[in-house]
Formats: C-alpha cells, sequence, structure tokens
C-alpha cells in the first residue's frame, strides 16, 4: 500500500483529495493545524479507518514533521495546507506570510532532510507536490490565458505569499535536487467548502432570505473548477508529471461572478423554491468592491492535457447542480461550521 503525506487534508480541497485517496487505497498521513478553515467534520466518512492517520499539527513544526516522515516513509508529500481567502488577507497579512511563507519553508526543509536519508528506488520515486493559485499571477484584460510562463504579478497579500511559497518550491528544487512538482489552479468549488467564499456563501444566504452580495458590478471573470476534477488532475500531475516543473490546472468554465449568483439561484428556486414565490435573484445585493479585486483570471491548461492526459470531466452547469444538491443534502455540516466564529460577515473589507 502506497502512503502519501497530506499537509492541510482538513481543508476543502485537501479533505476532498483525502477522502478519495483513502477511497482508492492509499494509506493518508493527514497533518492539519485545524485553523478557522479546518474541518474534521468532513473526514467523518474516515473515523476508525486504518488508512487514515490524522496528525493535529503545523507545516512549519520541522520536529514533528520530520518524525512522520520517518515513522511513515511516505512515497509522496502534498502540500495543501495555506491560509486561502483572499479577503482575510486584506484584514490580517501577517497570519498568511506565517504559514504559506515561513510554514512552506519549514516545511521544505524537513522534506529536503528526508529525501536526502532516503537511497534507491526510494529516493528516486519520492515526490513533493505543492498545491497553488492562478492568483499569483495577478490579473488578465478581456483577452488571453495564464500559462506556466505568465510572469507572476501577485495583488494581494494572499497572492503574494504563495507566489513566495511557489519560488521556494522552486528553489528547493534547483538548489537541492528536491523532486518538486507545483500546480496553480483555478477557482474551486464543490462539496465541504467553507461558507465564507463565494459559492457556499451565496447558498446559505440564499436559502436564508438574506442579501446575497456582489462586489462591484459582478463582472469580475474566474475559470471555476469542479473540486474532483482538480483533485484527478494532482494524483495525474503525481503520477506522471515531470520534477521541477509547473502545470496550470483549469475547469474551462469562465463565468462572471454575477453569472455564477444567478445560475445558484436558478438552481435553488427549481429545488427549494421561496415559500413567497419570489425568485432569489431579488435577493441580489451590490456592495462596494474588494479592495484591489482582479477582475479576470483564465487558465490555459493545455500543457496539462498535452503531455499528461489531463482534463476536466465537469461542465460547470453539472459541477454548480452537484454542489447545490450536496448543499441542500448536507445542511447539519453547514450548520456545524457556522456553530464557529464565522457567521456569513463580510470581511476583507478594509478600505
Amino acid at each position: 500500500m502506497a502512503t502519501w503525506l497530506v499537509t492541510g487534508g482538513a481543508g476543502f480541497i485537501g479533505g476532498n483529495f483525502v477522502l478519495e485517496a483513502v477511497a482508492r487505497g492509499i494509506r493518508v498521513v493527514n497533518l492539519d493545524a485545524l485553523t478557522y478553515a479546518g474541518n474534521l467534520d468532513t473526514l467523518a466518512a474516515l473515523d476508525g479507518n486504518p488508512d487514515h492517520v490524522f496528525v493535529h499539527g503545523d507545516i512549519g513544526d520541522r520536529r514533528l514533521v520530520a518524525r512522520l516522515l520517518a515513522e511513515y516513509r511516505p512515497e509522496a508529500v502534498l502540500n495543501f495546507a495555506a491560509e486561502s481567502h483572499v479577503d482575510r488577507s486584506i484584514d490580517g497579512p501577517a497570519a498568511f506570510i506565517q504559514t504559506n511563507v515561513v510554514g512552506t519553508l519549514g516545511l521544505l526543509e524537513a522534506v529536503r532532510d528526508h529525501w536526502r536519508g532516503l537511497e534507491g528506488a526510494a529516493k528516486e520515486a519520492f515526490r513533493f507536490l505543492h498545491v497553488s493559485t492562478d492568483e499569483v499571477y495577478g490579473t488578465l484584460g478581456e483577452t488571453g490565458k495564464f500559462t506556466e510562463a505568465t510572469p507572476y504579478a501577485p495583488n494581494s497579500p494572499y497572492s503574494a505569499s504563495k507566489a513566495a511559497s511557489d519560488h521556494l518550491v522552486r528553489a528547493f528544487h534547483h538548489t537541492y535536487g528536491l523532486p518538486a512538482l507545483t500546480t496553480n489552479c483555478s477557482n474551486n468549488y464543490g462539496p465541504y467548502h467553507f461558507p465564507e467564499k463565494l459559492i457556499p456563501l451565496v447558498i446559505a444566504k440564499a436559502l436564508a432570505g438574506e442579501p446575497l452580495p456582489v462586489y462591484g458590478d459582478g463582472r469580475q471573470v474566474r475559470d471555476w473548477l469542479f473540486v474532483a476534477d482538480h483533485c484527478e488532475a494532482i494524483r495525474t500531475v503525481l503520477a506522471r508529471g515531470r520534477a521541477g516543473e509547473t502545470y496550470n490546472v483549469g475547469g474551462n468554465s469562465e463565468k462572471q461572478n454575477i453569472e455564477v449568483v444567478r445560475a445558484i439561484c436558478a438552481l435553488l428556486d427549481q429545488r427549494r423554491p421561496r415559500a413567497d414565490g419570489v425568485p432569489r435573484e431579488r435577493q441580489i445585493t451590490h456592495v462596494a468592491d474588494r479592495p484591489g479585486h482582479d477582475r479576470r483570471y483564465a487558465i490555459d491548461a493545455s500543457k496539462l492535457k498535452d503531455e499528461l492526459g489531463w482534463e476536466p470531466r465537469y461542465t460547470f452547469e453539472q459541477g454548480i447542480a452537484f454542489t447545490v444538491d450536496w448543499y441542500l443534502d448536507n445542511q447539519d455540516w453547514v450548520k456545524r461550521v457556522l456553530d464557529g466564529s464565522y457567521r456569513l460577515e463580510r470581511i476583507g473589507s478594509v478600505p
């Protein structure tokens, strides 16, 4: 049985990845600090499963990481751990530097030292995969797409911290020879998404009959990637990607934010109409735009398709319908998340 060390495996993308990996016969050692977005409820299906070893801890704790590497001897380390919400980075950038930069550095040092001690086939097969974002590239005009050669131009504290972590991964490959891979993905959506993000936030507020806040004119464009497609892309890169390379992962689903919100409203109106019969689109409320809000992201994932044979299986229409149905069927999960400190309030509104 293969063993992977996954960091941030109680978060949104990491949690989905861990659930799928264990289901596919991988033993997962799951290291997560359980900050606000980490949620063990996401992993409830793995309770008592010997193929899932959960460890509460920080990626920057070199001693802990070194112990886990020595004890479980994973064939790969996959780094999902990150502070990830742009609005939160506006209000408190220091936490993003600490986790995404300092924490990633500590993780890389521990992994490098472990890898150096491996021999033969184990050393040759070992991989470190760093999960990052397309936001490191900055913003686009009305045309064009980000490629792996696009210069970095981060515009928020979050994207700046992720850009720094990407550079560290690259440096550890070129300086020390660490067999590292990096993926830069577009906007993910799907089950177990923390409800401060656009899609789960709109679902929750729409069901509660509250105003649906849309930044600015709502015409900011994102490429939407269903989380199951992203997990498959990561497994593909891990299995067949070339060490030292970067791979963009996109969903081929460019949508304006306002289009996404309207699609959610229409799906909820079909599945759970308001008692008064009023269309939920009337709950949409435009609010002041986010400071430094990037206007458009779009991913060119042709390298991943041409070299490794991956492309998304879900259209946006399929993925968003699945996502809305999941949230309707899992309101208990949402309620337990909201029992914490987050109450669907706006964050990141610093002028």
